[in-house]
């Protein structure tokens, strides 16, 4: 055994429960940001709604309009992302071993990518 394990797994323990103790924090401090959001958002809406005339459905439908156009542009965003993954790929395994066809596996991940935007084009709603 060597003088270097004990030490080693206590790091790793400490470590390890550091971690675990971080994404807890880090998620339940998500989570109330997104109730106060979604509180203020509420209060917000209910106070819209009461306005009186048209306006307060235009701006209702506005703030529809401009998360279905956020959704499009994220849907557009992971595509360009996953697209640029699978050309990496192709790319770094090409470059590891260049007598099989392993760099084939980046067309997978390129294929994903051009049916998110195949989607985010032909598919999606277009409010």
């Amino acid at each position: 055994m060597n003088v270097f394990t004990l030490p080693i797994a206590l790091f790793l323990a400490v470590a390890a429960s550091g971690m675990w103790a971080f994404i807890a924090v880090a998620s339940w401090a998500d989570i109330r940001r997104r109730e106060r959001e979604a509180y203020y958002r509420h209060e917000t809406m209910k106070k819209i709604s009461e306005m009186p005339g048209e306006s307060g459905l235009v701006l209702l439908r506005e703030d529809e309009r401009n998360t279905a156009r956020r959704r499009r542009e994220n849907i557009k965003l992971g595509r360009l992302i996953t697209s640029a993954i699978g050309v990496g790929f192709m790319i770094f395994l090409g470059a590891v071993d260049t007598q099989k066809a392993a760099y084939l596996v980046g067309l997978i991940a390129l294929l994903v990518g051009f049916a998110l935007l195949a989607y985010s084009y032909v598919l999606a709603p277009k409010d």
